[in-house]
């Protein structure tokens, strides 16, 4: 079997495992036993199998057990852990996944796990005796050799925990007290509650899920925000199984009871589910705001006069200069706009920027895609030259960048390594002022919003976590976790603890429907509906399904919101909109006209009562609808193609050969040439009439196939206005040879 397949096997027994289809279960499991050739395993399955099998018979024979349920629930805890182990073992004999090719090579190495921490900790007791001596060099040199020492221990510990299957209670004493210890750095016990993550994500245990739990109600946001992003992506991931640990449930059942905790949750799900709009965000940089950027860029120089820019005698005042950038490209000042909104709403605005520099060497190290930015990293001072002080004073602004990702910041550290000093000390004070602006309004803002720098940091993971899952070179040996749909609302533990705070389902409702996921802002707002009735939730639902192209179900939604008195002319332009697409013009026809006199002046309603008309075949009504339309607005081209048509349907042709002269005279399309050539042959004019098909053909995207499938459907109309249905043949037959000179 190809590892595709095994994997494939695996996932089957586990969800028929969750299911409580044990039989088919074990079935399959006993297969994967014999094809692996781990028959070390035969005896636990055929324990396993041999104790259900004895359940099943005292069940039917109606033997009273109290305890039945309880053996039940152990019995598939058992058997989800005999398939994850064999599962694992099929893995390190086959896999040429990074992730098992290291735990392969891993393996051999031993962890001192027993000294392991006190060495940690000797770390930054010694570091302050160093510092106690008054000689550079011996504070340099101490420094320089013990940081990159003691960082390495922190990555072995990383591996370890990470190739861990299950913990044991060692390993959990030692996480325990690693990420209390007052000594050791944030940023390393941020990196150990992410092996923990990668641990978890690998393979199940509830004891993982208790060292997130204990790292997420530690008072240190940079390691409780890693913890809760880590949790919600192994809930979503496990939820099937989930049912059967209750010691897991239990845990988020009462943090749920926290309102910061529920803020939290609803936060970092809208972040995970931000994360899927990164390549329409890096597609709208790279297509709108980068070619509006360069268009203006030669003369920027000039037109904002940088020099007097610098001079500390300016005032206040904005520089009348700066509208005129602006003038070359006037659609960019939005676009800056919008993407400063992005930004500050928290979307990864630097995806594509920073995808090309991770080419460095700190990249090849597995554990620095996790890593957490912090200036004093060994890697960053043996690469850059700390003394130099613009080099210090850029780090530092780095540092406290919280719209850069930990990943990022490290990438722009490698890089400034080819900019001239001048260059560096430019970016260094402009990030400087930009950094210390947000960090007052971060400042600001934690104090109406708390939980907004938490918001940040989380959100700094996720895009780490975005940018190892897109970007590390091996991505495709890992499950992609942005792959998935990220429906919280739909799984069993999150979504019931989701569902206990309609605010919170709301919210994530609304940020749906906001970024047009309106499949799954539909399965939200009908759970919120089931609940408490509302003409906007019933009005949105509406619209989601409409935009799904499910006009009965939008119908059924918009019919409700009726019974609400909310914006009632929208609603009803709605339901009339529902039934012309389910081809009831007559019923659509009712609706628009009730809108008709709610606003007797809109034209957008004239002209739907028109259309409605026309596709009845009232073309005398039609036509009055489509000449007030023109009448009120004769600067409006739209209406140029229904009056056309609608008189040449009605008999009216030599007034449909001038609305389609117009249209032909102005931008014709493939439609508006055919349509011209229908009226030209209408009044005997058959050479010009097959010149327009010809044109329609030739000079648009009208295949020839598609030109005879619309001809055919327009073909009673013709013959309705005098069109002998025997010339039909000869006419397109003529028009074949005049396509193919």
């Amino acid at each position: 079997m190809t590892e595709k397949e095994i994997k494939i096997q695996y996932h089957t027994i586990c969800q028929n495992l969750a299911e409580r289809k044990l039989k088919p279960a074990f079935d399959q499991l006993e297969k994967l036993i014999h094809s692996s050739g781990l028959l070390i395993y035969l005896d636990e399955w055929r324990n396993l199998e041999q104790t259900y099998s004895y359940m099943l018979k005292y069940t039917v024979e109606g033997i009273q057990d109290p305890e039945r349920q309880k053996v039940y629930q152990k019995l598939i805890v058992s058997v989800f852990e005999l398939v994850d182990k064999i599962y694992d073992e099929i893995r390190m004999k086959l896999s040429s996944s990074l992730e098992y090719e290291k735990k392969r090579g891993f393996a051999a190495i031993k962890v001192q796990l027993e000294t392991l921490l006190s060495e940690v900790e000797d770390f930054y007791l010694q570091e302050e005796l160093v510092m106690l001596v008054d000689d550079e060099d011996v504070h340099q040199s101490a420094k320089r050799i013990d940081a990159y020492t003691h960082q390495q221990k922190v990555v072995s510990l990383f591996y370890h925990l990470w190739f861990q299957n299950k913990l044991s209670q060692a390993e959990v004493n030692l996480v325990k007290v690693f990420l209390k210890s007052e000594l050791i750095s944030t940023a390393y016990k941020s990196l150990i509650v992410s092996s923990l993550i990668l641990s978890l994500l690998r393979y199940f245990d509830k004891t993982k899920f208790a060292m997130l739990f204990e790292a997420y109600e530690l008072d240190d946001s940079e390691i409780n925000q890693r913890a809760i992003v880590g949790l919600l992506v192994a809930f979503y991931k496990y939820d099937p199984r989930l049912p059967f640990y209750p010691s897991i449930t239990a845990r988020l059942k009462m943090l749920n009871e926290k309102p910061e905790f529920k803020k939290n949750i609803e936060q970092v799900i809208v972040q995970l589910i931000r994360s899927k709009e990164t390549e329409k965000i890096q597609k709208k940089i790279t297509d709108e705001i980068i070619p509006e950027m360069i268009k203006i860029s030669p003369t920027l120089k000039d037109k904002i006069n940088l020099d007097s820019l610098m001079d500390d005698s300016l005032g206040e005042d904005k520089n009348p200069e700066w509208e005129k950038i602006f003038e070359d490209s006037p659609g960019l000042m939005n676009k800056m706009e919008e993407f400063s909104e992005m930004q500050m709403e928290g979307a990864d605005v630097f995806m594509s920027s920073f995808s090309m520099l991770k080419m460095f060497p700190f990249f090849s190290e597995f554990s620095n895609w996790f890593m957490p930015f912090f200036s004093a990293n060994p890697e960053i001072t043996q690469s850059i030259d700390m003394s130099d002080e613009v080099n210090s004073r850029f780090i530092d602004a780095i540092d406290v960048a919280p719209v850069l990702c930990n990943s990022d910041k490290y990438s722009f550290c490698f890089s400034i390594q080819n900019l001239p000093a001048e260059n560096r000390e430019f970016m260094a004070e402009g990030m400087k002022a930009e950094m210390a602006q947000f960090e007052e309004l971060l400042r600001d803002e934690e104090i109406t919003d708390p939980g907004k720098k938490a918001g940040f940091i989380s959100n700094q993971f996720i895009q780490d976590l975005y940018r190892f899952y897109k970007l590390h070179p091996r991505r495709n040996d890992f499950e992609n976790i942005f792959d998935w749909r990220f429906d919280f609302h739909n799984k069993l533990s999150l979504g019931e603890i989701l569902k206990e705070d309609l605010s919170i389902l709301r919210n994530i409702a609304e940020y749906y429907f906001n970024k047009n996921y309106f499949e799954e802002a539909a399965e939200v707002f009908a759970y919120i509906l089931n609940i408490e009735k509302s003409a906007e939730l019933y009005q949105k639902l509406g619209f989601c399904f409409q935009k799904q192209g499910n006009f009965q179900a939008a119908l059924e939604a918009y019919k409700n919101a009726e019974l609400f008195d909310l914006n009632r002319k929208w609603n009803l332009n709605k339901i009339a909109l529902c039934y012309r697409n389910l081809k009831q013009p007559q019923k659509a026809l009712e609706y628009y006209r009730e809108v008709e006199q709610l606003d007797e002046e809109n034209l957008n309603v004239q002209l739907n009562i028109g259309h409605c008309l026309l596709e009845l075949d009232q073309f005398d009504e039609a036509l009055k609808c489509y000449f007030k339309v023109e009448y009120l607005a004769p600067g409006n081209k739209k209406v140029w193609k229904p009056i056309a048509w609608c008189s040449f349907v009605a008999g009216r042709k030599e007034q449909a050969e001038k609305y389609f002269q117009k249209l032909v005279d102005d931008n014709p399309n493939k439609h508006d040439l055919m349509n011209m050539g229908h009226v030209q042959w209408s009044l005997g004019k058959r050479k010009e009439a097959l010149d327009y098909y010809k044109q329609s053909i030739t000079q648009t995207e009208f295949t020839e196939k598609e030109f005879f499938e619309v001809f055919y459907e327009d073909l009673h109309h013709l013959i309705k206005q005098g069109i002998e249905k025997e010339d039909v043949p000869i006419m397109l037959d003529q028009l074949r040879y005049f396509v193919e000179e």
